[in-house]
């Protein structure tokens, strides 16, 4: 174990000290690369310095921007390094405009830029901008060419040839020209060409055009030619509201320029002017959309009332001129300006509107729900800026409602079953849905490109060859109808293919027509076939009138003579007649009496069913009229059958009871008889008869039979309704049909219930003055 200790002990400081050795290799290394790197940047800064150029990187909005290079090749005897970004103080009032916006666009949008300046000197600097590793960088070089002003007068020199002043014209940023000896142009700047571009003229044969006329080329030739040679010539022209020209001649031709003059008051010295904004203030106030006006050292010169109600400020803090700095960080403080996470970013960017060129628009989606498009433009010749604050709140939320409001309907029109189109006063088709494609075979690519009508009749005429065309030629008259009195029109479309169309064409308000198409092709096919069977149904219902009112009376004359001849046999004239015998007669009656009732049933209910029955009213005996119902169910339990037990309970006081006595009376028949026909022999049936207030009579019969299911009782009221119920089934064979058919019309009504344990309560309540009731029904 010591041994093994001890070796495990050698093995470990070898490797410590292998890795020792190792570590300090890498660290040696890393040293010298360390001091490589740091050489290397040395000479590449050393190699920037003597570079005959400036290099500016803006790393971050937040940080002074690092400047690379002799200042002194820009600004002769300048040492500050930030000087170089002070652009008006050394380049030309346009190139420090110029460069200022390529600036901004670079370090706002990334757009890259090239492009030559002119200094205050007549130097050509050339200025590059480019975006490196997220950060901005602008190099600024002298090319080397010089740019003399304008000369007038006897300051102007004599140039000694065209080719020589070629290389001072390309530079210059106005327009500027050369000529022959004749007046022939021979060369044009990009200035020049510019210029003639906005004024709209165009060169023949791709030769620049030329802004004079020739009489004004030769005047200008012959005023050179009178000329001194080391005077050139001023003049002013209309051309592009009054430009100032300068024309000097040349050995072998003239050389000219043009420029619009400027008309500024000579500021005092070390000061530069600005002019006059102090009658903007009566201007912008009567605004009504908020305006702040802002000079060069960014403070408030101008605003007006709805910019301080806009934004909740005080009026007498912004009548201090305050900083826009701090106009801003009091909004924020206050909660007004938009939600940005990194605020001093934000901020910086919108400070750079105080090198705009042009006009600039940015959204501000404001915390309390407000949205501002802000409007910031340079107030020309003060180096400030103008802000426009409008309010697109409203005009957001109408276009939110109305695009949510189109959403919706595009939405219904899809979900339609119906096919729309929507044609507009042209032809052309402006508003679809899927079910119109899918009606007509029509692709909706083909659609969705606003096809003319033409082409519409066309696509349905390939897909429906026998009449797709036929079918919207017709239908295009009514589109392109243009008539004002014009009113809508549909109609019924029955096409080859067996589909059935039902359409209408509506007139819009502002002159666009709309068509819909419904698919009725199911629902006329079951219009059909129902309208079919019903008129089988009346001839079936005619036949089976005209059938039942034939037999009947019929029937009405054999049955006569059966009567007749069972009445002679029973009355003994004949000769006398054994028990058997008389119960065979008697049974003969009893069913003849039968069948002339259940005649008489049918032919009521067939005149009540031709709406011809009509009712007798007259003043009744209530006990007579159950007296007659009780002979006639007597009539019918002969033969030796034991009859039910009828018991009658009629009230006292009964208002007077005024009704056709006849129907009266079969309805208590036959309310009996169904009792009957429900009950044992020997059986209990009760009659009750009692007033229902001063104007009704109500008839109730009960029984103790089995009684009556409840899923039959509403069958008890159909004609020729057979049932199997338990008991001697006796009756007319018509249920409670008959019943309910004479109450009815007697203006009553019909209620049947069981009765506990058992039995049946069957009650008819009438109108004590059936006359009366009737009339006051009509």
């Amino acid at each position: 174990m010591m041994l093994g200790a001890a070796g495990f002990g050698l093995v470990g400081a070898l490797l410590a000290l292998k890795w020792r050795r190792e570590a300090d290799a890498a660290r040696s290394e890393t040293g010298e690369k360390l001091g490589a790197m740091r050489a290397a940047l040395d000479e590449f800064e050393s190699l920037l310095a003597a570079m005959p150029e400036v290099t500016v990187i803006w790393r971050d909005t937040g940080i002074e921007p690092a400047v690379i290079g002799p200042i002194s090749t820009l600004l002769p005897g300048e040492t500050r390094a930030h000087a170089v970004l002070e652009f008006r103080s050394w380049l030309e009032d346009e190139a420090a405009r110029e460069l200022a916006a390529r600036l901004t666009d670079l370090r706002i949008e990334g757009r890259m830029f090239e492009t030559s300046v002119t200094a205050r000197d007549g130097r050509i600097i050339r200025a590059t901008g480019r975006l490196v590793g997220g950060a901005a960088v602008v190099r600024l070089r002298p090319s080397g060419l010089t740019v003399e002003p304008p000369l007038r007068g006897s300051a102007l020199t004599r140039l000694p040839s065209p080719a020589e002043a070629q290389a001072i014209l390309a530079n210059l940023t106005i327009p500027a020209w050369l000529r022959d000896r004749d007046g022939l142009l021979i060369y044009t700047n990009a200035a020049y060409l510019h210029f003639t571009r906005t004024l709209g003229l165009k060169g023949e044969r791709g030769t620049a055009p030329d802004i004079f006329d020739a009489p004004t080329r030769e005047r200008h030739l012959k005023a050179l030619e009178d000329a001194a040679d080391t005077i050139a010539l001023t003049e002013q022209h209309d051309l592009a509201g009054g430009l100032e020209l300068v024309l000097f001649p040349l050995s072998g031709g003239s050389a000219g320029y043009c420029y619009l003059p400027v008309s500024r008051p000579k500021p005092a010295e070390n000061e530069k002017s600005e002019p006059d904004l102090g009658h903007l203030t009566t201007v912008i106030d009567a605004l009504a959309t908020p305006i702040a006006v802002f000079d060069k050292r960014r403070q408030l010169t101008h605003y007006n009332t709805a910019y301080a109600r806009f934004w909740g400020l005080d009026t007498g803090w912004l009548n201090t001129a305050p900083d826009e700095k701090a106009i801003l960080d009091r909004l924020r403080t206050q909660g007004m300006l938009p939600a940005e996470a990194d605020y001093r970013d934000w901020r910086s960017k919108h400070l750079m509107s105080y090198a705009l060129t042009t006009p600039r628009e940015t959204p501000w989606y404001l915390p309390d729900g407000r949205c501002a498009n802000v409007i910031a433009a340079p107030a020309t010749g003060t180096g400030g800026v103008i802000y426009v604050f409008e309010d697109m709140t409203e005009r957001l939320a109408l276009e939110t409602r109305h695009n949510a409001l189109m959403h919706v309907q595009r939405e219904t029109l899809n979900a339609l079953s119906e096919g729309v189109a929507v044609f507009g006063t042209n032809g052309r088709l402006k508003l679809h849905n899927p079910r119109l494609s899918m009606l007509w075979k029509l692709p909706m690519n083909a659609l969705g490109n606003h096809p003319h009508i033409d082409d519409i009749a066309a696509a349905c005429g390939q897909a429906f060859p026998e009449d797709g065309h036929r079918i919207w030629s017709d239908l295009k008259q009514r589109i392109v109808d243009l008539n004002p009195t014009r009113t809508d029109t549909k109609g019924r479309i029955n096409r080859a293919d067996g589909r059935l169309f039902d359409y209408a064409v509506v007139r819009l308000p502002d002159g666009q027509t709309m068509m819909t198409f419904m698919d009725v092709s199911e629902s006329a096919n079951y219009e059909r076939v129902l309208k079919e069977r019903n008129e089988a149904l009346i001839a079936a219902d005619r036949l089976k009138d005209t059938f039942v009112q034939n037999v009947s009376y019929e029937l009405r004359s054999p049955l006569t003579n059966i009567i007749g001849f069972a009445d002679l046999l029973a009355s003994g004239q004949v000769g006398p007649l054994s028990e058997k015998q008389r119960a065979y007669t008697d049974y003969i009656r009893a069913s003849s009496a039968n069948l002339g009732l259940l005649i008489d049933n049918i032919l009521d209910l067939a005149t009540v069913d031709a709406g011809i029955a009509q009712l007798n009213p007259e003043v009744l005996d209530i006990p007579t009229l159950i007296e007659k119902a009780r002979a006639g169910l007597d009539a019918t339990f002969t033969g030796g059958e034991e009859p039910v037990n009828l018991s009658v309970e009629i009230e006292n006081d009964l208002p007077i009871f005024v009704a056709d006595g006849t129907r009266i009376v079969q309805v208590l028949y036959n309310l009996l008889s169904n009792a009957a026909r429900f009950s044992d022999p020997g059986s209990q049936v009760r009659l009750k008869v009692a007033a229902r207030g001063p104007e009704r009579i109500a008839f109730a019969v009960e029984d103790d039979g089995v009684g009556i299911p409840e899923d039959m009782r509403s069958a008890m009221f159909q004609r020729f309704e057979g049932q199997s119920v338990e008991g001697r089934q006796r009756g007319a064979g018509l249920g409670l049909a008959i019943v309910k058919t004479f109450v009815n019309l007697h203006g009553g009504t019909v209620l049947i219930e069981g009765r506990a344990p058992r039995g049946t309560r069957v009650t008819v309540i009438l109108p004590a003055n059936a006359a009366l009731a009737l009339n006051a029904g009509e």
